[in-house]
């Protein structure tokens, strides 16, 4: 999935939405995708104990005997595995790690590109930031202080949603393109575009490892 967001064609497809969008506002919208927002280590380790405790129970009721110095090596091995079961697996990975971890991730990621990114250096701070992670498969949308989304009602809402859903339904790009496509009219109706703008911001994605 990582590959596929970060791969050039998309990058720049990307690039062309966002050029899109900022034709008809002044706003400066930047996309950024990060493979992951956490390292989320403790589901790993709770998988091999899972697998580990599994395989003491199996080794301790087994019919036939097993010798004692074989213990600790079959289930340290066990626990290995599990951990890498955890790391190969991002589907199963995801599913054993908390939502509302994964949500205070990304929040969290979200904000923290907002500055590293400079997003909040735009003249008259109408930068958003789209902050794409994908091993969450959650959309943060991150505004500055120029961009006042209770005057965009329910329309602003509606797009928010429709990228994260994008995002959460599909690996390819285009959806979740399609669907940053359409913050454009919220944005356009408040924030229009004036005849001194310039872009100040890059419209290619930006990745933060």
């Amino acid at each position: 999935m990582a590959t596929t967001f970060l791969e050039d064609a998309a990058r720049t497809q990307a690039a062309e939405a966002v050029a899109a969008i900022e034709s008809q506002t002044a706003a400066e919208v930047v996309v950024s995708v990060r493979r992951a927002s956490g390292d989320y280590a403790h589901t790993d380790a709770r998988l091999g104990a899972a697998v580990a405790f599994v395989m003491l129970l199996v080794l301790l009721f087994i019919p036939q005997e097993v010798h004692l110095f074989a213990f600790p090596p079959v289930v340290l091995l066990s626990y290995a595995a599990g951990v890498m079961g955890g790391r190969l697996l991002p589907s199963l990975r995801r599913a054993l790690t908390p939502r509302k971890l994964q949500e205070d991730s990304v929040r969290t990621a979200a904000k923290a590109a907002f500055t590293e990114l400079g997003v909040s250096h735009t003249s008259r701070r109408t930068g958003i930031l789209v902050f794409v992670s994908l091993f969450e498969r959650r959309v943060e949308v991150v505004t500055d202080y120029g961009v006042d989304t209770s005057l965009m009602g329910a329309e602003w809402q509606d797009a928010l949603t429709q990228l994260s859903a994008a995002l959460s339904a599909s690996t390819a790009p285009e959806p979740f393109l399609q669907a940053l496509r359409r913050i454009q009219a919220p944005l356009s109706r408040v924030l229009p575009r004036l005849e001194d703008d310039v872009n100040e911001l890059p419209d290619m994605p930006g990745a933060v490892a």
